[in-house]
C-alpha cells in the first residue's frame, strides 16, 4: 500500500494543501494520504514533532511522512529524508526530525542539488514529488547521499531525582487538557509510594486512571494513553480554570 501521511501548518483556508496533495497524486494517482494536522500554529515545530511523535507509530511500517513546517525558513539546512524505525520521513533539516526519538535516525539522506531546485513552495516542488516517489517503490538513497549537517533539537526534558521529578506542560488540547512530558517509566522507577503532584495552587496524592474518576469540575492527573502525566479538570477547562499554559511547571514530589 502506497501511503503517505501529510503534517503541516498550511491552515485549512488557502490552497497549500490541496496543491501538496495534488503534485503527489499526479505522480502516483493511487496514493493514499492520510492528514496528521493542518492546524499547528506557523513555525510551531515543537508542536509538530509532539504531534508526529504521538501518532507516527499507529501507522504501518514503511508509511511515508511528509512534514511541510518552516521549509522556507533560514533555520532550515536544505532537505532531507530520513529512516526510523522502519518509517520514511521527508521533511526540512530545521530540526524537526531530530525531535521524533531520542537516538538517532539509522539513516539519514540530504537530498542533491538536481533534485532541490529554487521554489517559495518547497513542500509542492522538493518534497512531495520526493515522498510520492518514495511511497511508491524508490528509496531515498535515489534523491541523495548521507547527511553530515542533521540539525538536532532538545525538546525540554523533565529533570527527576530521589526527592522530585519536575516537568513542564508541552500541550494544552483543544479540551482544556494539559500534557506534559513526565514519563510513567520515570515516575515508576522513582516512586517509593507517596507522593504529591504540585500544579499552580493545587497538590494532588493520588493518580486516577480515567477522566470521570472525579466529580464534574474537579482536578485529575493521571498517566494517558502516551503514558506521560497529564492534567486537567473534568468537563473543564483545565489551562484555564488551573492557570496552566505550556511550559508551566509540574512537580511530584515524593515522601520518604
Amino acid at each position: 500500500m502506497a501511503l503517505v501521511t501529510f503534517l503541516s501548518d498550511f491552515g485549512d483556508m488557502d490552497y497549500y494543501v490541496p496543491a501538496v496533495k495534488a503534485k503527489m497524486l499526479s505522480i502516483n494517482p493511487q496514493l493514499q494520504i492520510v492528514d496528521i494536522s493542518h492546524g499547528i500554529a506557523a513555525f510551531d515545530l515543537e508542536h509538530a514533532a509532539f504531534l508526529l511523535r504521538a501518532t507516527f507509530r499507529e501507522f504501518p511500517k514503511g508509511t511515508v511522512h511528509l512534514v511541510g513546517i518552516n521549509t522556507t525558513g533560514t533555520a532550515t539546512i536544505g532537505y532531507i529524508g530520513i529512516k526510523l524505525e522502519d518509517h520514511i520521513f521527508i521533511g526540512p533539516n530545521n530540526g524537526i526530525l531530530s525531535m521524533l526519538a531520542d537516538y538517532d535516525p539509522g539513516i539519514i539522506v540530504q537530498f542533491a542539488d538536481i533534485h532541490v531546485k529554487d521554489s517559495t513552495f518547497p513542500t509542492r516542488d522538493i518534497l512531495a514529488p520526493i515522498a510520492a516517489k518514495v511511497a511508491s517503490g524508490a528509496a531515498i538513497h535515489d534523491f541523495g547521499g548521507p547527511s553530515t549537517q542533521f540539525k538536532k533539537l532538545m525538546p525540554r526534558q523533565a529533570k527527576a531525582t530521589r526527592e522530585q521529578i519536575v516537568g513542564h506542560v508541552v500541550r494544552v488540547d483543544r479540551y482544556g487538557n494539559l500534557i506534559t512530558n513526565i514519563q510513567r517509566e520515570v515516575f515508576e522507577k522513582l516512586n517509593p509510594g507517596k507522593f504529591t503532584v504540585q500544579f499552580g495552587r493545587e497538590n494532588l496524592r493520588q493518580l486516577q486512571t480515567g477522566y470521570d474518576q472525579v466529580e464534574a469540575g474537579e482536578p485529575y492527573v493521571f498517566f494517558n494513553s502516551l503514558d506521560v502525566l497529564e492534567i486537567g479538570i473534568n468537563h473543564g477547562h483545565g489551562g484555564n480554570l488551573l492557570g496552566l499554559k505550556r511550559d508551566s511547571v509540574v512537580y511530584i514530589n515524593f515522601e520518604p
